[in-house]
C-alpha cells in the first residue's frame, strides 16, 4: 500500500482530492462498462434536471467548451438517449431533451452513482453521511461565489 505523507494527510484540500480521484475513478469505471463517460452522464442529467436546452445554454451550465456539447450530444443522440430539434423561438437554435431512452438510462446510472456513494461512504452512519453532505455542498457554495464559473 502507497504510503502518504503524514504532512499532507493534515491538509483537508489533500484528502478531498484523493478521495475524490477514487470516486471520479470508480464512476469512471462504471460508465466504462456501458461504453459512456461523465460528460454523457452530465449531459444527461442536467437535461433530466432543466428540461430542454439548447446546446450553447447547456454548455455554459456544465462548463463546457460548446463544440465538446456538441461531440457528446452526437454520441448521446446516435444511442438513441437525446433528441435535438430546431428551438420553437428561435429556428436557427437547436434543442436538446432527453428521449424516453435517455430518461431510463440515467436513471440507472444514479441508481449505480447511488451504490458507490454507499460503498465510498461506508465508513459513515446515515446522521454522518447527511452532515458531510451538507459541508461539502456549503464549501462548493463558497468556491462558486469565489470563482463562478470555475466549478
Amino acid at each position: 500500500m502507497e504510503s502518504l505523507p503524514p504532512s499532507l494527510l493534515e491538509l483537508d484540500a489533500y484528502l478531498l482530492s484523493k478521495i475524490g480521484k477514487d470516486a471520479r475513478r470508480r464512476a469512471a469505471v462504471r460508465l466504462a462498462e456501458r461504453e459512456l463517460r461523465l460528460w454523457h452522464m452530465a449531459v444527461l442529467a442536467a437535461l433530466e434536471d432543466f428540461g430542454p436546452l439548447v446546446q450553447r445554454e447547456l454548455a455554459a451550465r456544465l462548463g463546457l467548451d460548446p463544440s465538446d456539447v456538441v461531440k457528446v450530444l452526437d454520441e448521446l443522440t446516435a444511442r438513441g438517449q437525446v433528441e435535438r430539434t430546431r428551438d420553437p423561438a428561435d429556428r436557427r437554435r437547436v434543442q436538446a431533451r432527453l428521449t424516453p431512452a435517455g430518461h431510463a438510462v440515467l436513471a440507472e446510472l444514479l441508481a449505480e452513482a447511488r451504490a458507490t456513494d454507499e460503498n465510498l461512504l461506508a465508513p459513515l452512519d446515515p446522521a454522518e453521511r447527511r452532515q458531510l453532505h451538507g459541508l461539502l455542498t456549503r464549501v462548493l457554495d463558497h468556491v462558486r461565489a469565489e470563482n463562478p464559473g470555475a466549478v
